[in-house]
């Protein structure tokens, strides 16, 4: 094959079985490329930092589209997945929902009630 670099926008369109093939490719030729940095004395070690850099591509592409699946795959469910939960810090997750710190203990509401904020008439002087 020896592409050389591969453009991330063209693997968006590919499917997974493509990229799945195009992985293998690109292993191999960097597999080859390695032999031949071994056994040859020239160097082939921009060849070699572009291939892996390469890989690295189709990889991040077939990950994330196995996210966006998950993602749309667990759209309406209860719960969702701890990986695919936005990240936040450690106190937000544990603070409570606006729903739950806007609520009133029955208590609290009849106190208010019974009990109002007192009004004073301020005499005018």
């Amino acid at each position: 094959m020896s592409s050389g670099k591969v453009k991330t926008g063209q693997l968006w369109s590919k499917s997974k079985d493509e990229l799945i093939k195009q992985l293998g490719e690109l292993k191999t030729e960097l597999s080859q490329l390695r032999i031949q940095k071994i056994v040859s004395s020239g160097t082939k070690l921009t060849k070699i930092h572009d291939l892996r850099k390469s890989i690295a591509r189709v990889l991040t592409v077939i990950n994330a589209k196995q996210r966006a699946q998950l993602r749309l795959f667990y759209k309406g469910k209860k719960y969702l997945p701890l990986d695919l939960r936005p990240k936040q810090t450690r106190a937000i997750r544990r603070r409570l929902s606006p729903e739950d710190a806007s609520r009133v203990l029955e208590k609290t509401k009849k106190r208010q009630t019974h009990f109002p904020q007192r009004k004073f008439a301020v005499k005018a002087a």
